[in-house]
This record gives structure tokens, sequence and C-alpha cells, in this order.
């Protein structure tokens, strides 16, 4: 019994317990399922932290870091509602016109966009020169088409004061642009269009704007073409009030019918300070006269260029005279006309009356010496101012020289200059030396032959040691024939012309000793060969007599 209840009274321990038989047919229990999930509790470790007072859970707003935000999810949010989106622009890009770009005033943002709207290529030196005060793109074969970006980049620029166009061709859609430019403008002082070629229809579309701008004082419309159309409608500008004050209308082929429409429009408006008519065709005598007698009314011309124009006559002369009334006229030139005589006479005697002509140009007129002289013998009088005279290409006389050093003596004149071209009556015209052609054709004529050639130098030397009297021309010819020397009939008459000799009744005759002495002259290195020693004759053998024996009777 002890043996049984020991063995109950210890723990049994089981090693390996087998699953139990089951039948197929019946299923396992749900905790045996392989495909069940079954929740692990675990506990929360920020509420553990909270419970421990290590931990705050904010403001209940949740991090931007934990979700995304877009358009498409604003209105959707799954933990906030988010306000809407305000309007980005699209009703006012549809509903309102677009707003202007504006630019800055210097233009160089302004001109980068026209080029580009315009696919042309900009112009470097004309972009960088719009911060400074000058731009010159002369002679740069500049587009027309460039020319709009051009204007407006200058229209409201404040730095600009000259602007250099000459020698680019410009078009009337070029004119159209720079004129709209001078309307708006108020900086720029001088415009140089010189050799644009712009003629008359371009003058038409720049010049409407002249008389809206008070700023620009030097205009540059040389070599255009203008022709009267042009002018004409310059003129018209002049009248209704552009305040142009420096003009140059030169190479312009301005005439008659301009002429008389600057004659109309001086009578009332004349404000130029410097004027330039030259090389135009001002040759017309009656209109000139009447626009030179409407500028002499002006009160502020100082400079006057009406060179090239083909000046003429006394009637022009008395309209130049009247030039000499403006009260600040210091510089006239009348140069290439066809002043002469009495025209310059008219003009020296009203040289007093211009009180500050300081230049007057006279140079490649017609003008005789005696006009020269006449002009000068005006400055001994101290009323005439003039101290810079040019007459170049006017030829004068001894007495001019003469008086110039007296005018140049008198204090009034002590920086007096003048100008002329050369001095008559105190040289003489030389001539070469006939002796000397004379001599050296022949010397070349003797050389050149083809057989016989002969140092003629050296045989007239000869010559004249055998003939040493004159020789007549035709006994010369024969003796040339006879040696075989190339001289013909021609150069022995102009040897009688170079050195004659007495004269004959019937032939000239040649000094052969005067030859001789120019020879030595013109070549004194040639010399005869020496002449040998003539040859003694052999003394004769003495003669011995025979003397005879004497028979002995």
């Amino acid at each position: 019994m002890s043996d049984d209840e020991s063995e109950q009274d210890k723990p049994i321990e089981f090693i390996y317990v087998g699953p139990e038989d089951r039948s197929s047919e019946e299923e396992p229990p749900m905790s045996e399922w392989s495909s069940l999930e079954v929740p692990i509790e675990e506990e929360n470790q920020k509420r553990l932290l909270f419970s421990e007072g290590q931990y705050s859970p904010g403001s209940g707003e949740i991090c931007t870091q934990y979700f995304f935000i877009s358009e498409s999810s604003v209105y959707s949010h799954a933990y906030y509602n988010y306000p809407a989106v305000t309007d980005p622009g699209i009703k006012e890009a549809l509903n309102e016109p677009e707003r202007p770009i504006i630019y800055p005033d210097d233009g160089q943002a302004l001109y980068l966009s026209l080029c580009t709207e315009m696919n042309i290529c900009p112009v470097r030196m004309f972009y960088n020169n719009l911060l400074n005060s000058e731009i010159n793109i002369s002679y740069y074969g500049v587009d027309p088409r460039g020319v709009r970006a051009m204007a407006k980049a200058l229209q409201f620029n404040k730095n600009v004061t000259y602007f250099n166009l000459s020698g680019n061709f410009l078009n009337d859609d070029a004119c159209y642009h720079l004129g709209r430019m001078i309307h708006s403008n108020i900086t720029i002082r001088e415009l140089n269009l010189d050799g644009c070629r712009i003629c008359g229809s371009g003058m038409l579309r720049l010049g409407d704007s002249l008389r809206t701008n008070n700023s620009l004082v030097i205009l540059n419309l040389a070599r255009n073409n203008l022709e009267d159309i042009g002018g004409i409608h310059f003129a018209h500008q002049i009248f209704k009030g552009a305040m142009v004050k420096q003009v140059n209308l030169s190479h312009n082929n301005l005439g008659r019918k301009t002429a008389m429409a600057f004659a109309d429009v001086w009578e009332w408006k004349n404000r130029f300070t410097h004027l330039d008519l030259s090389w135009n065709s001002f040759f017309h005598a009656p209109s000139t006269v009447k626009m030179l007698d409407s500028l002499s009314l002006s009160h502020d011309l100082e400079e006057l260029n009406l060179s090239y124009n083909a000046l003429e006559g006394e009637r022009i002369a008395n309209a130049i005279k009247n030039l000499f009334v403006i009260p600040t006229l210091s510089f006239l030139d009348l140069s290439h006309n066809r002043l002469q005589n009495e025209a310059i006479d008219i003009i020296a005697l009203s040289l007093f009356q211009a009180k500050k002509l300081h230049t007057l140009n006279l140079s490649f007129n017609p003008l005789s010496p005696q006009d020269a002289f006449n002009v000068l013998q005006k400055m001994l009088r101290p009323k005439v101012k003039i101290n810079n005279l040019l007459m170049e290409n006017v030829c004068v006389e001894k007495p001019f020289v003469d008086l110039l050093a007296r005018v140049k003596k008198m204090k009034s004149r002590k920086h007096f200059v003048c100008k002329f071209d050369v001095v008559l009556g105190n040289w003489e015209v030389e001539e070469p030396d006939a002796r000397s052609l004379v001599l050296k054709r022949a010397q070349y004529l003797g050389k050149a032959a083809k057989r016989n050639k002969v140092d003629t130098a050296l045989y007239f030397m000869a010559l004249a040691k055998e003939l040493p009297k004159p020789v007549p021309t035709k006994e010369l010819v024969d003796r040339l024939d006879a040696d075989h020397v190339a001289l013909d009939e021609d150069l022995v008459d102009a040897l009688s012309f170079a050195f004659p000799g007495p004269k004959t009744p019937k032939w000239r005759t040649i000094s052969l000793n005067l030859i001789t002495e120019y020879i030595s002259r013109l070549w004194p290195n040639k010399k005869l060969p020496p002449t040998p020693p003539p040859e003694l004759e052999p003394e004769p053998e003495p003669v011995v007599e025979e003397v005879k024996p004497v028979r002995k009777k």
C-alpha cells in the first residue's frame, strides 16, 4: 500500500502529447485557422507617457508632415476642411484688357523688346550709348526697319543730345518714325542726317514735327536730294514755327521755287544763326536776289555759305551787298562762283558796312589781278573788320604783295591772313635749252643706228678740228652722208638755229666751234683720244759721187 501511495504522490510530467485523432468531417476550431488575424493588445505608449506627465498631445491640429495638400484634395480632406482658394487672376485676364508694360525712360529695354518683336538684330553701339550723351552710327548700314525701334527708344530718353545717322539710307517709313521721335523728344539738340537720301517724300514725313520741337538746335540735311519739293516743305515748317537755329541744306539741288519759298518765309520768320546753302542751283537771278534781300532782314545770322551756286552779275552783287547790313554776320563764303569785275567792285565798296564780318572767302572765282588788288585795298580802311581774306586760285601781281605788306603793318591788322595763288610779273618763264635737246637727240640717233654706231659728240669735236670755219648746212649734210652718220636734214637745220654761224645770202651756216664748246660743258668727260705724233720721213741716203779717173794724155 505504501508503495502504491508513494507512486500516486509523485507528479506526472508530460513529455509529448500527440494530437487526438479527428475525423475529416469535423472542422478545426477557429483559433486554429491559418488565416485568422488575432489582434494583439498593446498599450498605447503616448497614453502611458501622458499618464506619467511626460507627453502633451498639443492643440489637436494635424501636423502637415503627415499628409499632402493638392487642389484636388482640398475640399475632401479627411481631417480638416480648408477654405477655398482665391482667384489667381483668371477673371481679370478674361474680362479686363492687358495692362501695358512700362519701360524705363532710357529706352534700352524697350529697344530690345521691339527688336525681338520685329525679328531684327539690335545695334549694340546704339544700345550701349543710350546711357551716354552721343550716339554716332554714321555709315553703319542701319536697316531702315530698325529705325522704328531706335526712334521709339529715343522718344523719352533723357541722356542723348547728339544723334548721328549720316550715311545710312533711310526710306519714308524711317523718316516717319524719326518725325514721331522729334515730336516727343525734348533732349536731342543735334540731328545729323547727312547723306541719308531721304528725298522730298522723306522731308514731308520728317518735317511735320519740327514746329513742335523746341529743343532741336542743329539739323544737318546735306546730300539728301530734297530738290524743290523738300525745300518748299521745309520753308513751310519754318513759317509754322520751327525753332531750328543751324541748318545745312547743301548738295540738295534746290532751285528757283525753293528760293521763292524762302523769300516769302524769311520776311516773317528768320531765326537762323548758321545757314549752309552751298552746292545748289540758285543761279536764277530774280529769285536768288529776292531770297537774299529777305535774308538780309535777319538779326541773328552769323555764318552764311553760298559757295558752288554759279552766282554772277551785278544784280547778285547788289543783293550780296545787302547782306553786310546784318549786324551779327561774321562769316561769308562766296567761293566757287562766277563773281568778277563790276560785281567784285560792288562787294568791295560795301565791306565797311559789315560791323562783325571777320572772314570773307572769294576763292576760285574768276578774279583778275586788278580785282584782287581792289579788294585788298579796302583793308587799308580801319572800318573794315575783316581779318581773314581768302582768295585761293586767284593770281595777283607784284603791287599786290607790296600792298599786303602795308596792310599787315597796320595796328588793326596784326593777325591779318590773306591767301592767294601765284604772283605774276616778277618772274620769267624758263624754257628748256634748245642746244641741250638737239645735241642729246643727235647723240641718241648716232648710237641707235644698227650698222654704224657713232658717238656724235666726239664726231663733232673731231670735225671741228678739221673744219674750224663755219660750215654751210648743205655741206654738213653731205659730209654726214659720206661718213655714214645717222643724222637727218631736219636735225641739221635745228643745229643751225641752236649754233648759228655767220649769215650768207644762200645758206645758213653752223659754227662747229660753238658745238664743241657746249659739248665740253654738257659732257665734260668726253675728250678726243690723243693724236699720235706724225711719223718722221726716213732720211735719204747720201749720194756718193763717183770720181772718174782722169785720163792722162
